[in-house]
């Protein structure tokens, strides 16, 4: 059996004042997460006290690995000074050591098993074609890892969407497509900013989370999700759990993995509406 979690940490804030890492740090360990998603990361942000928030985490919970993947590199203030991840950020993020860490802010993937390999994805964003600018929004980025956990292989992806339709569906759809090949069983993770059984419909996969997450006080919105392909079944219910950090409360659930690793492609039946 493997326990997933998956959180939006908000860079560690509480109750929109400040941040507490050392907070948050303890209240994830106590969930005792084999694999840990996390969304709105900061990495040397004047916010969050410069600190290097995912590693710092991975310490705190005594995982194996972690990476950090940036969907904006630089300071998040002032807002000229953001850039969007480049190739060569994305690939930093598979293979660190190759680049100086940058500031920056978006996701990681922690787990306290052997990792055989990372890969990082850019995905649709502000003008992707055929779709018509809609304001301005986020850079989106996707991290999947392939875990070697005691029960098996499992490829874990988390991701952050927009909050924008016609980008956030764009993103289900390319994620969708470019984790076809992926090994299964295969689970995400993360924030997709949809609703209910939105993400399942237009990927094909199974949901896992079937209870409210937003916003963490009085939570009646379902917007983190955890979907599953291939041989993976939820041992219980999920559960949403409040740090004391975030406006989002964390989702639990531990999972039993089958002993099916080849690839499966996603149901061509799966409907983007």
């Amino acid at each position: 059996m493997i326990r997933l979690v998956t959180a939006n940490i908000q860079h560690a804030l509480v109750a929109g004042a400040r941040t507490d890492l050392d907070r948050l740090g303890h209240a994830l360990a106590g969930l005792d997460g084999d694999v840990v998603a996390l969304q709105e990361v900061d990495r040397g942000q004047t916010r969050s006290g410069d600190a290097d928030q995912a590693r710092e985490l991975a310490a705190a919970l005594g995982t194996r690995e972690h990476r950090f993947l940036p969907a904006l590199v630089g300071p998040l203030a002032p807002w000229y000074r953001r850039r969007r991840a480049t190739a060569a950020d994305l690939d930093h993020a598979a293979h660190p050591g190759h680049a100086p860490d940058l500031p920056g802010y978006g996701i990681a993937l922690l787990s306290r098993h052997p990792v055989r390999a990372w890969r990082p994805m850019r995905l649709p964003g502000p003008n992707v074609p055929g779709l018509p600018p809609l304001g301005v929004d986020e850079p989106r980025v996707a991290l999947a890892a392939a875990v070697a956990t005691p029960d098996g292989t499992v490829t874990v992806v988390t991701t952050h969407l927009s909050r924008v339709d016609p980008w956030r569906r764009a993103q289900l759809r390319a994620l969708r497509h470019r984790l076809r090949h992926a090994p299964r069983p295969l689970v995400l993770l993360g924030d997709l900013n949809t609703r209910d059984a939105v993400p399942a419909r237009r990927t094909g996969w199974r949901e896992l989370v079937h209870v409210p997450t937003y916003p963490a006080a009085r939570p009646w919105l379902r917007i983190d999700h955890v979907l599953t392909d291939g041989d993976v079944r939820a041992a219980a219910a999920a559960r949403a759990v409040d740090l004391g950090v975030s406006d989002h409360r964390a989702v639990v659930v531990d999972v039993v993995l089958g002993n099916d690793e080849t690839p499966h492609h996603a149901k061509d039946g799966a409907r983007d509406g």
